[in-house]
């Protein structure tokens, strides 16, 4: 899959592309257990982007997950943080390469402190598996089988380059 992009303009006056990188921020109560936490689960830490209010978790080369300490949070969002406890305020989707290490990622947080949230779902091209968090926030690990996720309108197999602009 392509990565996505955004035009400018360069000092020479060519379009230039840029590839965007996704930044997800999520509030968290322990910095330290929820670094422990992640790292438990394999992810590493950008020690530049990281201090004692934040610290940034590498998905990929695009894509971070932003903890920050909760009154931190709260100065930057200047709003309260959502009860995890009685609703969601955005579910984690992070893809895995395999479905056994969709199911080696949820052991491994149970392990480190979390929770599962039910079986296993197997969707024909999908495979997924959930667990919340130390800070109840939910994560869905997913695997897509070599056929791809399933094409929102008519259940058939999405193709690479059938996107919309």
């Amino acid at each position: 899959m392509p990565r996505s992009t955004t035009t400018g303009t360069a000092p020479d006056g060519e379009a230039a592309q840029t590839p965007r990188m996704t930044f997800v921020n999520l509030p968290v109560k322990d910095i330290a257990k929820a670094t422990e936490f992640f790292a438990a689960l394999g992810f590493s830490f950008d020690p530049r982007a990281t201090d004692d209010n934040s610290t940034c978790m590498i998905l990929s080369d695009g894509a971070y997950v932003m903890l920050h300490v909760e009154p931190f949070f709260k100065e930057f969002t200047r709003s309260e943080i959502t009860d995890t406890s009685q609703s969601r305020e955005v579910t984690m989707g992070v893809s895995a390469a395999s479905r056994a290490q969709v199911d080696d990622l949820v052991v491994r947080a149970v392990a480190a402190g979390g929770q599962a949230m039910g079986g296993p779902e197997d969707q024909g091209g999908m495979y997924m598996r959930a667990f919340r968090d130390l800070d109840g926030h939910q994560w869905s690990l997913l695997h897509f089988s070599a056929a791809g996720p399933p094409d929102e309108t008519d259940g058939r197999r999405a193709q690479p380059d059938r996107r919309e602009p």
